[in-house]
């Protein structure tokens, strides 16, 4: 079963979160903080993730940054959720290697419709890599 993390240090908006997600068929993995985001995805290895930038602490850029940084988790898509509406907020996220940006308040179908798309997009960028992989073994 695919799993998906969920990085808000709200608890209301992780609650939102879980609501709209529920029916996605996936395990719902849930971080309140970028420190504990980080230590989940060294153990759980998400498929994909929904993170959050405005955090105290490690914030959602830097929580990005590190785990694109690292060879055993740069492949999980991130998808950045937040209130910054600005241009420049929506490309860094972009450029430190989000997949995906969608901005607070979100639609329920539209949030779905970008997780599935991409976690079809990891689920066969895995299964190509698999294959390749057997073709260099023959």
């Amino acid at each position: 079963m695919e799993s998906i993390l969920l990085v808000d240090d709200q608890p209301a908006n992780l609650q939102v979160l879980l609501q709209m997600l529920e029916g996605v068929g996936c395990k719902l993995l849930v971080a309140k903080s970028g420190e504990a985001a980080l230590t989940i995805v060294q153990k759980a290895r998400p498929d994909l993730i929904l993170l959050d930038i405005m955090m105290p602490g490690i914030d959602g850029y830097e929580v990005c940054r590190r785990v694109k940084a690292n060879p055993g988790t740069e492949k999980i898509p991130i998808i950045f959720l937040s209130s910054l509406d600005e241009t420049s907020d929506k490309v860094r996220g972009l450029q430190l290697g989000a997949v995906d940006y969608v901005t607070k308040p979100f639609q329920t179908e539209e949030l779905i419709a970008r997780v599935n798309t991409h976690l079809t997009v990891h689920r066969l960028s895995r299964e190509v890599q698999k294959r390749r992989d057997e073709l260099q073994h023959e």
